[in-house]
């Protein structure tokens, strides 16, 4: 079974640019996407042409923005969307799709933006994240996928020192709340595979940065302890085009 999850940083936009050929190329049994930047007849309008998924979508009250999507092969046993807190949920932020064997996640995590003045919002989401997965995991394993809107580790941006404690995605309560993660029953399953690999799935629009690869990895695949042993492998997939995000996944066997 391959995972994929994308942040497409507006689907129509990217709809534009091949998405549907990108897609069938793909050929993943499930696609989550974050940022949509859509409603939900527009996230469909968006796909047309695609075919062989289950289409489910949450969207911002607000238009042209956040927004996920998770297009499955298989249909879920059941499928829900956001977290039960309306601050949050308003944004379209998350959508959680059961299968017989665990529960698949996608999130668009709150940016803590310019001069972190999001920054409070962002701790309260990760921590009622966290707490939302634990409740799930009571049942059967959990993956979740998506934009974290953080760097680990040094390894994970290329200018770490430059941007530590001064750049949204790189402070020390961001990468503590990806401890919380990671300390609360979940694994990194890039890192896992993966862990001195220099890779990135965002690159900022400016100065050329992605031909450069001056990136950030913010793109995560977070698989249960207890199911890693079932996780075959993790990719990033830098050389697909079409948002300022890649691709990122992972295969289960």
């Amino acid at each position: 079974m391959k995972l994929v999850s994308w942040n497409v940083n507006g689907i129509r936009a990217v709809a534009k640019k091949g998405l549907v050929d990108i897609l069938k190329e793909l050929d993943a049994d499930v696609i989550c996407f974050q940022e949509t930047k859509a409603q939900d007849d527009q996230v469909l309008e968006a796909l047309e042409g695609v075919e062989g998924y289950h289409i489910y979508s949450n969207s911002a009250e607000k238009k042209g923005y956040s927004g996920t999507s998770i297009l499955s092969k298989e249909e879920p046993l059941s499928v829900n969307y956001g977290l039960g807190i309306e601050k949050h949920d308003k944004e379209g932020r998350l959508i959680t799709a059961e299968y017989e064997d665990f529960y698949l996640l996608t999130a668009y995590v709150p940016n803590s933006q310019r001069g972190l003045a999001r920054l409070d919002d962002r701790q309260d989401w990760d921590k009622e994240l966290l707490a939302y997965m634990q409740k799930l995991e009571a049942k059967k394993p959990v993956i979740l996928c998506g934009d974290m809107n953080v760097a680990h580790q040094p390894i994970d941006l290329k200018n770490p020192t430059a941007n530590f404690n001064k750049t949204a995605g790189y402070t020390e309560w961001e990468i503590a709340g990806m401890d919380n993660f990671l300390q609360g029953g979940y694994t990194d399953s890039f890192r896992h595979f993966y862990p001195n690999e220099i890779k990135y799935s965002w690159w900022s629009y400016r100065m050329n940065a992605r031909a450069r690869d001056i990136g950030w990895r913010l793109d995560y695949f977070l698989v249960s302890d207890n199911y890693m042993d079932h996780v075959e492998d993790a990719f990033i997939l830098n050389d697909v085009m079409g948002s300022d995000h890649c691709p990122v996944g992972i295969t289960l066997k």
